[in-house]
């Protein structure tokens, strides 16, 4: 486990990294005896100090949803990471590329809650109780952290988020399947990625009812009006300058973003 000190350290240079948009070597050869313990609390420490300049916390998102992405990272559970509010981007703006270090895109379904979850014992009827409303949404994804990465590079570099865009067409998550939504990742016209959101644990919801759970030991509370991104059923898809990503969900509508 690392000192106070070099958990520090490493936060420092994650937000030198997202400063010079210039990924930095793995935390996890500067201090090969990190553990995710450590890796969660260099996160923490990034976000605390966004937020203590001037961003505020609207949410978190979900990772390694899926056995595969799992079994290759080595681990046996998913991760998460926090949402900031100056990571909003408004549905089919035009993001300069320049704003990050290697760019992809996921699509997902983003939950938000009009109760708050609080652990241990939630399940998926407690987070479809929860929830006022289900929202097709892409996830900008970003490595402050040189390839190739290790589970603590990761979850140190807060799950790799970036960015979020909201679009298409909010519904009840009592009013549709949730599990069989399907989205389409269109690059340029053409099709980049496409899946379904039961590829998520069997259940988008079940991502929130860990995170909730995971959170418990420590009081964490899933708070109403979070933003909660349940996990990417494809695999990202690069951006790169001049791209135009647009996500189809079917009925649910569409989402975009183009990077100039």
């Amino acid at each position: 486990m690392l000192s106070k000190a070099d958990r520090d350290k490493a936060a420092d240079l994650l937000l030198t990294a997202e400063k010079d948009r210039k990924p930095v070597v793995q935390l996890s050869k500067t201090w090969p005896d990190i553990t995710i313990e450590d890796a969660y609390a260099i996160s923490s420490e990034v976000t605390r100090r966004k937020i203590a300049a001037g961003a505020r916390l609207i949410g978190h998102k979900i990772g390694l949803t899926s056995k595969a992405m799992q079994q290759s990272s080595q681990i046996n559970e998913p991760d998460y990471g926090h949402l900031l509010d100056n990571m909003l981007v408004a549905d089919g703006a035009k993001v300069p590329h320049a704003n990050y270090c290697v760019p992809r895109v996921e699509l997902e379904l983003a939950f938000v809650l009009a109760k708050p979850l609080k652990g241990p014992g939630v399940g998926l009827l407690d987070v479809l109780r929860a929830t006022e409303y289900v929202v097709p949404s892409i996830e900008i994804i970003d490595a402050r952290v040189q390839n190739p990465r290790k589970i603590f590079d990761t979850v140190a570099d807060n799950g790799a988020a970036a960015g979020i865009v909201i679009g298409g067409r909010p519904v009840g998550p009592m009013d549709i399947d949730l599990r069989w939504v399907g989205g389409v990742m269109y690059r340029n016209s053409e099709i980049e990625e496409t899946g379904v959101s039961a590829g998520v644990l069997g259940h988008p919801a079940l991502g929130i009812a860990w995170l909730a759970n995971k959170l418990a030991p420590f009081g964490g509370v899933l708070e109403p009006g979070n933003i909660m991104l349940s996990g990417s059923f494809i695999r990202p898809v690069w951006a790169e300058k001049g791209d135009t990503l647009h996500a189809d969900f079917g009925p649910l509508g569409s989402v975009a973003v183009q990077f100039v």
